[in-house]
């Protein structure tokens, strides 16, 4: 491939000024028609050389510019990836082995909360109804009585009425211990 052929940058330099043949020849001057001429190869050697510094001087300096900041690059991924790959049945033996420990105790949880929620609903029945009693006895007790009555009586009376109620309540519990203690204490007689 033949390169157009040009002068060397070097041998026009401003700084150094025109280059000075090193070859005995004609004293006439430089730039004259009885100077030495090169070989056409040494001059195109010349040249290739100037490009082949210019190809690495711009090599140079791209990779100057990439690589400037490596030691900040390096030390930004040194950080280490662990990765832990687990085939899906590993996954599904320990999701079954984590659901053979945990569904009993949630069945357990479960069936406590349904007996809480009967015991709750039981209770709430329980307490319905004795409200229900408590209206209707004051109110038919307190109608007959409390006709010619003023509502300080009145209001003792209702106070009254409650403290007998909870009485009879306490004496019936009473009673329901002394019957489970007398049942008792005729089984260990019987037992001997």
């Amino acid at each position: 491939m033949d390169r157009p052929s040009r002068v060397s940058r070097l041998s026009v330099h401003p700084k150094y000024g025109p280059r000075q043949s090193v070859f005995v020849g004609n004293s006439g001057g430089y730039g004259s028609e009885n100077d030495f001429v090169c070989s056409p190869f040494l001059r195109e050697c010349v040249m290739a050389l100037e490009d082949c510094c210019d190809e690495a001087h711009e090599a140079q300096e791209i990779i100057r510019q990439g690589t400037y900041d490596l030691s900040r690059v390096a030390k930004v991924l040194e950080n280490e990836r662990v990765f832990l790959l687990v085939d899906e049945g590993t996954v599904r033996k320990y999701k079954a082995d984590v659901t053979d420990e945990i569904e009993p105790q949630i069945n357990e949880l479960l069936s406590r909360a349904e007996k809480g929620m009967n015991m709750l609903v039981k209770r709430e029945n329980m307490l319905r109804t004795r409200l229900e009693t408590q209206q209707t006895k004051p109110a038919s007790r307190l109608a007959a009585n409390t006709a010619g009555m003023n509502k300080l009586e009145a209001r003792k009376i209702q106070i009254l009425v409650r403290q007998r109620e909870q009485l009879e309540e306490e004496m019936a519990t009473l009673q329901a211990e002394v019957d489970a203690m007398q049942l008792a204490a005729m089984n260990k007689k019987k037992r001997p």
